[in-house]
């Protein structure tokens, strides 16, 4: 299968640079100087993955992030100034799946990309042997193979990372996760993030369910120690 990649940067170079990387490794590249173009674009023609740097005209990353997570889960990867640890913070509380530092080796970007889609393809660790089925508990049905989330018969859309954080917890109902147990589940070892992040996650996570069921309540917070899905 052929992935498609949306890239969006404004700096030129970068563009053609990257490109040319990404399409040596067989994948299919569109580029967009600014995300108001961007936004366009991916509404008229999805990706499988997108890279959006932070700073640009017209529309910054953030605010491209924002709007596209109204419709979309698709991963995303931030690119982000050696200095911008606010923004990368940010970007991922927003709903992004990873971030890159300015300047950054082709190389490492390629890997990280390859590392989310290989995710989202298995619906999480590659290694994990549990990953090819379906998890069922009750009301809710986790097809990892096919990444899709159903409750109550209707299908939530959740990004990479959300999707991972809910499996975790789905996996043993009633056992508590602590924050770096979902850190773990949710990003590896190739990224840190702080516990907030992991709270920011679970804060969407909770309001796309309740967009589906507004009694929707299976993730509970133990305050001071973590999170658990609930025993039906």
């Amino acid at each position: 299968m052929v992935h498609s990649i949306a890239l969006v940067d404004d700096d030129r170079n970068i563009l053609a640079s990257v490109s040319i990387a990404l399409e040596s490794e067989g994948f299919k590249v569109r580029t967009y100087t600014d995300g108001a173009e961007a936004l366009r674009g991916l509404a008229a023609q999805p990706a499988d993955l997108a890279v959006l740097d932070i700073k640009m005209p017209r529309m910054d990353g953030m605010e491209l992030l924002q709007r596209l997570r109204k419709t979309s889960a698709m991963p995303v990867i931030f690119l982000t100034s050696k200095d911008d640890e606010v923004d990368e913070l940010m970007g991922l509380r927003m709903g992004a799946d990873d971030y890159i530092k300015k300047p950054f080796s082709q190389k490492l970007l390629i890997e990280r990309i390859r590392t989310l889609l290989r995710r989202l393809d298995m619906g999480g660790d590659e290694s994990d042997s549990s990953v090819a089925g379906a998890i069922t508990r009750g009301d809710l049905v986790l097809d990892s193979g096919r990444h899709v989330c159903i409750w109550k018969g209707r299908k939530v859309d959740l990004t990479v990372t959300e999707f991972l954080l809910v499996r975790a917890l789905a996996q043993r109902p009633g056992h508590v996760k602590n924050r770096d147990q979902l850190i773990d589940a949710a990003y590896g070892e190739s990224i840190y993030v702080d516990d907030r992040t992991i709270d920011s996650h679970i804060k969407r996570v909770r309001k796309k369910f309740r967009e589906v069921d507004e009694e929707f309540g299976h993730i509970e917070t133990l305050y001071g120690v973590g999170y658990r899905y609930r025993e039906d």
